[in-house]
């Protein structure tokens, strides 16, 4: 291969964008449509300039990889944890790229079970990346995600542990979060506008098309990435709206996932907070007056700021971090002259 001296330049196409009132000019917004043939013309530029340049440091890329690779231990386990009956872990096998993922029935001296062996969806593929990877309450039902393209759009699928079949619908273009009902029949996930940005809810049911998915959320604000999780506990679902400095959470009991979300607490610019459910109450970890981090907690059925009782006050010396609410305890991560505690 001949080094080619020059690089490509990408032209530029002045683009007036407004947000907000704000307007400012990008010229190389045209490089956000992927499948125009001119961008994969400048794209593949890119990457013979790239082949090029590097062509004669492919020795010692090659002599790198081999050493770190050396130092990997590629046949190696997780540690396991239990939910309900089973134990969950992932494994990953010498000469094989990506982690095997597999449970064991309420023992670990009992048979394995594997529940998605990332390798055999990668083969084949010039790309894998795996997202969702979340088990139904009833431990029956897994849905992933898989991207083969690179542009963390991802297909969500749905797999039958018993039957070992794929369920007929696909949904395209979704992102990383995903939560299901405690009927194990709703799902929740959320899609990407134009720019990538998660910033839709969406709500689906398990064998319909998803074209009868139901539209729960939208985030218009372009500051804020949208996000779908669950409590600790389960008992909750969490929709999670963040900008750098701001954040407004909705919640929905998972024993009733065609039910409404609420408003836990509206967004207030500067003001940021989490929550976490135990027992028959709400822990929230936030900011509102307390530049480290104060925790503070509410009854399930009134989350009204009034009722908020203080658990751990805000410290001069110490950020709280977040915490973590098991049955019995909560972990609270903190940090202290830099240093991270638990």
């Amino acid at each position: 291969m001949n080094q080619q001296s020059t690089p490509p330049t990408a032209i530029e196409h002045p683009q007036e964008l407004v947000t907000h009132g704000d307007k400012r000019i990008d010229s190389y917004y045209w490089l956000r449509q992927q499948e125009d043939p001119k961008v994969i013309d400048y794209l593949n530029a890119e990457n013979s300039y790239t082949d090029s340049q590097m062509q004669h440091t492919e020795e010692l890329q090659q002599s790198l990889y081999d050493e770190m690779l050396s130092r990997i231990e590629e046949t190696d386990l997780s540690v396991p944890y239990r939910l309900q009956d089973y134990y969950y872990y992932s494994r990953t096998v010498e000469g094989q790229a990506y982690a095997i993922f597999c449970r064991k029935y309420q023992s670990l001296d009992a048979g394995e079970e594997i529940l998605l062996d990332q390798n055999e969806l990668a083969a084949g593929q010039e790309y894998f990346s795996l997202g969702t990877l979340s088990i139904s309450p009833n431990q029956q039902i897994l849905a992933y995600a898989v991207d083969n393209t690179g542009a963390e759009q991802y297909t969500l699928y749905f797999l039958d542990l018993k039957t070992r079949k794929v369920y007929s619908e696909a949904i395209a273009d979704t992102y990383y979060s995903f939560a299901w009902g405690n009927d194990n029949q709703t799902a929740f996930y959320t899609k990407l506008d134009s720019a990538n940005r998660p910033y839709q809810l969406w709500r689906h049911t398990l064998g319909n098309s998803p074209s009868d998915d139901i539209l729960v959320y939208q985030e218009d604000d372009e500051s804020f990435f949208l996000s779908v999780g669950k409590t600790r506990s389960r008992a909750y679902i969490l929709l999670n709206l963040g900008s750098m400095v701001t954040s407004e959470i909705h919640y929905l009991d998972a024993n009733q996932p065609t039910a409404e979300f609420k408003v836990f607490q509206p967004r207030q610019q500067g003001i940021e907070y989490s929550v976490d459910h135990h027992s028959n109450c709400f822990y929230i970890t936030t900011n509102e007056e307390a530049i480290n981090f104060k925790l503070m907690s509410t009854p399930v059925d009134t989350v009204d700021k009034s009722e908020w009782q203080t658990v751990i006050p805000h410290r001069e010396d110490v950020m709280l971090d977040g915490i973590d609410a098991f049955a019995e305890y909560l972990v609270i991560y903190e940090r202290e002259g830099g240093l991270p505690t638990a």
